[in-house]
């Protein structure tokens, strides 16, 4: 298992609150790839021992095929 993978579920509840803090827009869970995803900004935070590292400068940008599917 890569590094930043982790087998803890992010909290639902957390997830409701949680926002883009470049867009302010939802946030998607991929559960595979153990990130959140703004389609707005087209970017990937990841999780790191069940927290969100909800940094830009942390997030990856997502390639036109990730965001289609959003």
């Amino acid at each position: 298992m890569p590094e930043h993978e982790s087998n803890e579920e992010i909290d639902p509840r957390l997830l409701e609150i949680l926002v883009c803090p470049q867009t302010k827009g939802p946030l998607v869970y991929d559960r595979a790839n153990n990130e959140l995803l703004s389609k707005k900004a087209r970017l990937a935070f990841p999780i790191r021992d069940g927290v969100p590292i909800m940094l830009i400068d942390e997030a990856r940008a997502l390639g036109d095929d990730e965001a289609a599917k959003l």
